[in-house]
């Protein structure tokens, strides 16, 4: 029966049988990294307790603001504040240097923004980096996001 199932299945078949396996696989990891905000505020009040600099009152909305607003010295000059690109309000877009529009940081105006835990660490890298000239401390990250959770 096994021959007879086998003999009968086309190259064609074969074909669209792995397009779908691949969909599904591709789904299921896109599943299995996503992640709330609420987790990636716990990951990051893990790495600040590991670390000695999580504070008695947890994260803050309003440390996160004055962090987010706040002109910082040590990143590059053209990039001294994260309104630089993501405009005072993280409730509206910004634009790259180059122009390229950045969708809100608030999560009330882009509900999925921080559900991926690898772009979450790629552009906390990279801005705090281009902003701070060094990564942002768990602290600073925890502060940060518990502001764009309140907008």
């Amino acid at each position: 029966m096994i021959k007879t199932i086998l003999a009968s299945v086309t190259w064609r078949d074969a074909a669209v049988f792995g397009a779908m396996a691949m969909a599904i696989a591709a789904f299921a990891a896109q599943n299995a990294r996503a992640a709330s905000p609420q987790d990636m505020l716990k990951k990051f009040q893990a790495e600040a307790q590991k670390a000695g600099d999580f504070p008695a009152g947890g994260f803050s909305a309003k440390r996160g603001k004055a962090f987010f607003l706040a002109r910082h010295a040590g990143g590059k000059p053209a990039t001294p504040s994260c309104t630089t690109c993501h405009t005072d309000s993280p409730l509206k877009a910004g634009k790259t240097r180059t122009g390229k529009v950045i969708q809100p940081m608030a999560i009330s105006r882009t509900p999925d923004r921080y559900s991926d835990p690898e772009k979450v660490a790629k552009w906390f890298r990279r801005n705090c980096k281009s902003v701070l000239g060094r990564e942002c401390t768990p602290r600073e990250k925890g502060d940060f996001l518990a502001y764009m959770l309140s907008q």
